[in-house]
């Protein structure tokens, strides 16, 4: 059996926020109205950021929790959903701070839900999204499709109608990872649990994977996201656990496919990023920390494997 979503007022928006800017105000303006409540969880941001965070709290349809440390977005989602469910709400709309929502999103998801068959084994409804640095796809190309949605292996977090019936079933979304991956690897549980995954077709939101750059390299044009030396390292971590668990790999093959994958990595930072060196080395400690099943924040294992902070 499935839980009734009809209104947007079912609903409520998890927002996990990290330094956020000062246009977080008007970008949660267009959340709010959206949604029946708003649960703000911020992961040890600064004292003027806090102050900004609890004006934004006065409205008592918004409730913030802050985290005295930066506890990793996985571990921010899962009190936030935790919150949602306290809350008497079925459904959580996951959304990271700099995401620009559009004024429909919650609607359009809600008719996802509406016209697919197969509701009580809907765990997810990913929002499709433009990269905010690249070109925008064609509006054609979605008022022509048949379906509004596509069934999907993943979708990333933000933008996502999260099932807390099918949460509850699935698990929370898995702390020692962190930040990265947990996405994928929550989507990858759903599955094996014989639950399901959609995304829409038309975009809904403007949203960035680091912070984009194209360069040209002779004839052809690469992209790169200009992750942070933290992120690299999680990347690389989290991929390769993710193939020593899920891959079905022989005689510890996985292992030498991250490292492929890692090598891949290495070329895209050599070749167009700044702070090479560093991001280089992330990398491959995220890629040996992975195959040892080393988790958990980046600090604490950078200080107990090489002795520095």
């Amino acid at each position: 059996m499935s839980e009734p979503l009809a209104d947007t007022k079912d609903v409520c928006a998890v927002l996990v926020t990290f330094h956020p800017d000062a246009d977080l105000p008007l970008r949660l303006s267009t959340i709010s109205r959206q949604v029946g409540a708003v649960v703000i969880v911020d992961n040890g941001s600064a004292d003027i950021e806090l102050a900004m965070l609890r004006e934004i709290a006065l409205d008592p349809a918004i409730l913030l929790v802050l985290n005295s440390a930066n506890l990793g977005l996985a571990s921010a989602l899962n009190i936030g959903i935790a919150r949602a469910a306290a809350l008497g709400y079925s459904w959580a709309l996951l959304l990271d701070q700099d995401s620009h929502v559009e004024g429909d999103m919650v609607r359009t998801l809600i008719a996802v839900y509406a016209n697919f068959p197969d509701k009580g084994h809907l765990a997810i409804i990913g929002s499709g999204f433009r990269e905010r640095h690249r070109r925008s796809p064609k509006t054609a190309k979605f008022e022509s499709c048949g379906e509004e949605w596509d069934e999907v292996n993943t979708v990333i977090t933000s933008g996502s109608l999260l099932s807390l019936r099918a949460h509850a079933h699935i698990g929370p979304f898995r702390e020692d990872f962190f930040i990265d991956y947990v996405d994928t690897e929550y989507c990858r549980r759903a599955k094996a649990s014989g639950f399901r995954a959609l995304k829409t077709r038309r975009p809904l939101m403007s949203h960035s994977i680091g912070t984009p750059t194209q360069h040209r390299l002779l004839w052809m044009k690469k992209w790169t996201s200009n992750h942070s030396v933290d992120r690299r390292y999680y990347i690389a971590r989290n991929r390769t656990v993710m193939l020593r668990e899920s891959g079905h790999y022989r005689l510890g093959l996985w292992a030498l496919v991250g490292l492929l994958n890692s090598w891949t990595d290495y070329k895209r930072i050599a070749l167009y990023e700044q702070s090479k060196a560093s991001k280089i080395a992330a990398v491959f400690l995220g890629w040996w920390d992975g195959i040892h099943g080393r988790m958990g924040p980046r600090g604490r294992q950078h200080s107990r494997i090489s002795g520095s902070g």
